[in-house]
């Protein structure tokens, strides 16, 4: 056999070794979570929120005063329990 044959094979079986003491230490286990949250180029983000913007509500004249009306009747309610109270 020839010499460079022989070290071109110690070389390969070296390598091996090297692979497996890195599997054994836990060296070739790749970091897959860096940082919180779905990684970047997710296939499963939703996409249905920016498809339909939410629209803005809005409120009728009548169902504002209705609402002002309602707490004005409760402020009042609260005062006259506070004022019975001291």
């Amino acid at each position: 056999m020839e010499v460079s044959r022989i070290i071109a094979e110690i070389d390969v079986q070296i390598v091996k070794l090297q692979q497996a003491r890195a599997l054994l230490a836990g060296a070739a286990i790749p970091a897959t979570k860096n940082g919180r949250g779905r990684p970047k180029g997710s296939k499963n983000a939703t996409t249905t929120v920016a498809a339909s913007p939410a629209r803005k509500r809005k409120l009728s004249p009548e169902g504002r005063k209705r609402i002002a009306d309602a707490m004005k009747k409760r402020w009042a309610e609260r005062r006259k329990q506070q004022n019975s109270k001291g």
